[in-house]
């Protein structure tokens, strides 16, 4: 029986087009605010069509010596040039970006999983320290 766990991929960014990209901030101080930029396709342009796109991008934190992470945000993508037309057929055509921001006052890992409507789910991590 498949776990979920087991369905996650991961590959470097720089070489894998469906890789979440995180830009973070490597060192904060406690309650500063983490700014942090989602992508995908960063390096290498992912497809964004009907039939090839990313649906959704999620980013969670989870702070050493806790159990679980805290989910910061799920950011879905509904826009993929589908319309009345047909596929493609729109000029709306949404990008796989986004930007959020949260505190915290402990050290952790910030973790990114997304979607691709055709290649499946993601992941990526980013260690952060709090000073």
């Amino acid at each position: 029986m498949a776990k979920l766990n087991d369905l996650f991929q991961e590959a470097d960014w720089k070489a894998e087009k469906h890789v979440p990209v995180i830009e973070a901030p490597a060192k904060i101080k406690k309650q500063e605010a983490v700014s942090i930029a989602l992508s995908v396709g960063k390096s290498i342009p992912h497809p964004n069509t009907t039939e090839h796109h990313i649906r959704w991008i999620e980013v969670y934190f989870h702070p050493n010596g806790e159990k679980f992470p805290y989910q910061i945000g799920r950011f879905e993508f509904n826009a993929h040039g589908e319309s009345a037309q047909g596929p493609n057929m729109s000029t709306v055509y949404a990008q796989p970006a986004i930007g959020c921001s949260f505190k915290t006052e402990k050290s952790g890992t910030i973790l990114a999983s997304s979607y691709c409507n055709i290649h499946g789910l993601w992941e990526n991590s980013q260690e952060l320290n709090v000073e």
